[in-house]
């Protein structure tokens, strides 16, 4: 990574982007304190709503906002400087390179994924082929984890906590009122928060307890297997609760729910997961028509939910990944401060027994418009996960209330 012989002395400006989080302002707040102590910085900006504020004008000056205002900040979910989904080409960046230039900034920290790291880049290497001294520092966010050059991402850790409470109180109500319970789980191209719904087999003191099959992006859902599979466990049960990716794909590759549902699509070209029931919808009907109640057991109980924008910024995330988002954010300062050029701050675990963090930073080609995907080693099968990866979760979203079962 390219570095600075000094940073040059100005003003910073911070923006947040893509979907927001838990924990998406505990990085901000963290940018903001370390920036107080960066001689080199005059005033703090925030954009407003990421980019497509700063290239209006919108930005707000975020230099004197006390540390008790910081501090509830902090703590509150979802982003508090508002998000955007714009993906903005070398036209749109020029814009944003003109507007960091009228306000005289010289570090530029954009908070988001992978969309906005390449944000980030592209903005650094315009600032550069006009001679003008920029820091362009990437904060890692998402919970998708998905971000290449990390073993895991802020943001995931808190929306994991929410999936396994979520599906371990589910799992009872299946349990109460016996049927085929589907829930869709975020996660366009990535498995890891549709897999930790599994954690749930550990909280809710039932042995039979779900989710009884878990369905992933990185592997080819198949509805007539799926059929079969959700018949076997209600076969023994009597009753199946499953999880299920909102990007599982088909055996050909595509998304499953294109070829259910003719969607919109967003800033970036994807088809539009969260926002619709679609899938869910598809695949309760599905398990009405082709699954067979047990005998003597009438009509066979199906429902659906989309778990939707609550996975992300539910107000109670997991203390490790608040922790460790707000030192992401001093982490990037401090690269700044060193002389750190661009990059993008990375999260990875130490080695040894007892889990530990270690803050690093790669180029943003690395991590920059690619996506990471659940490894072999974490997935079992077609329907579920492996105890390597519950093994790899258990410390990022801290210890959760067990409920018992008569």
């Amino acid at each position: 990574m390219p570095k600075s012989a000094k940073p040059a002395k100005g003003n910073a400006i911070i923006g947040q982007s893509g979907g927001p989080t838990a924990v998406i302002n505990q990085s901000l707040v963290g940018v903001v304190q370390a920036l107080h102590d960066f001689p080199a910085i005059r005033k703090i900006y925030g954009m407003r709503h990421g980019v497509n504020g700063l290239t209006r004008g919108d930005v707000v000056d975020l230099t004197k906002v006390k540390d008790k205002k910081l501090e509830l900040v902090a703590a509150s979910p979802s982003a508090a400087l508002g998000s955007s989904r714009d993906k903005p080409d070398a036209e749109y960046c020029a814009k944003i390179l003109e507007q960091c230039k009228a306000l005289d900034i010289r570090s530029f920290f954009y908070i988001g994924g992978n969309d906005s790291s390449d944000t980030a880049r592209i903005v650094g290497e315009l600032a550069d082929a006009s001679g003008y001294e920029m820091h362009c520092l990437h904060v890692p966010k998402t919970v998708d984890n998905d971000l290449m050059g990390n073993d895991h991402t802020p943001g995931f850790p808190s929306a994991a906590r929410f999936v396994a409470t979520a599906f371990m109180a589910d799992s009872l109500d299946n349990r109460s009122l016996p049927g085929v319970k589907i829930n869709v789980v975020m996660g366009r191209n990535a498995g890891f928060l549709t897999g930790a719904s599994a954690l749930a087999r550990e909280l809710n003191g039932d042995p039979d307890g779900g989710p009884h099959l878990i369905y992933l992006p990185e592997v080819p859902f198949d509805t007539d297997k799926f059929v079969a599979d959700v018949q076997a466990v209600y076969d023994r049960l009597g009753r199946c609760q499953v999880a299920v990716s909102e990007g599982v794909q088909t055996l050909a590759g595509t998304p499953l729910l294109t070829t259910l549902f003719a969607g919109q699509t967003d800033a970036h070209g994807n088809v539009q997961l969260s926002g619709t029931g679609a899938l869910g919808d598809a695949l309760a009907e599905l398990v009405k028509a082709r699954v067979q109640p047990r005998s003597g057991g009438g009509k066979l109980r199906v429902r659906a939910d989309t778990f939707g924008y609550l996975q992300r910024s539910w107000p109670y995330p997991s203390p490790i990944d608040a922790k460790e988002a707000r030192a992401a954010g001093k982490h990037a300062v401090k690269l700044a401060a060193k002389g750190t050029h661009s990059g993008s701050v990375t999260i990875n675990r130490a080695k040894g027994k007892t889990y530990k963090a270690e803050l690093g930073v790669q180029d943003l080609k690395n991590v920059a418009a690619k996506t990471r995907h659940m490894p072999a080693e974490y997935i079992e099968g077609t329907t579920g996960v492996s105890k390597a990866f519950l093994e790899y979760l258990r410390p990022l979203v801290g210890g959760m209330a067990e409920v018992g079962v008569l």
